[in-house]
């Protein structure tokens, strides 16, 4: 397994469970439900464990790409920016886990002011793992990239009439668009 390979399957953790976290923790909030609360906190804490090897594996992954991608300087260095700030908020959201799991740990729940801080500060957090998640996307995926066009889409496609292995080609409201000779 290469750096890239390990950056790619380490930085859906954090990018899923935070959201996931967030989700319990609201519910738990909402619906006062004490062990929801402390699983959404224990979530978040392992959440923090897992971005910092996310994130020192980012650097070894782009060394890995940078021969085999071509130039991907433009779409790694805004990444990299937003991975720091994902990183700092992912250990803070772990931290505050921490300390309401522990000032939680003689009382029924944890307090309702940390569970609304740990609500806002996951919140942002997720946006924040999002975005990186997706500058992370433009870096290999280039038909997400602003303004690029997906090979086998868009108006000369269906002049390639070899390439369509079917009678009738589609388009996306499903009626027929032109009809290939057999």
């Amino acid at each position: 397994m290469n750096p890239a390979h390990l950056h790619l399957l380490l930085n859906h953790v954090p990018v899923l469970a935070v959201p996931f976290g967030l989700a319990v923790l609201a519910w738990a909030t909402f619906r006062a439900r004490p062990e929801l609360a402390r699983l959404a906190l224990v979530v978040f804490v392992v959440s923090a464990l897992a971005t910092i090897p996310t994130y020192l594996s980012g650097e070894p992954a782009e060394d890995a790409i940078e021969g085999v991608a071509g130039a991907i300087e433009p779409w790694v260095e805004p990444h990299e920016e937003a991975a720091l700030v994902s990183l700092i908020l992912g250990e803070a959201l772990g931290v505050l886990a921490l300390v309401g799991l522990w000032s939680a740990r003689h009382a029924a729940s944890p307090s309702r002011p940390m569970m609304m801080a740990s609500l806002v500060l996951a919140l942002v957090t997720a946006g924040s793992l999002a975005y990186t998640a997706n500058l992370g996307g433009l870096i290999r995926h280039t038909e997400i990239r602003s303004g690029a066009s997906v090979p086998g889409t868009g108006p000369s496609s269906l002049q390639r009439w070899d390439s369509v292995p079917s009678a009738v080609i589609f388009s996306t409201t499903t009626r027929p668009v032109a009809f290939k000779k057999t």
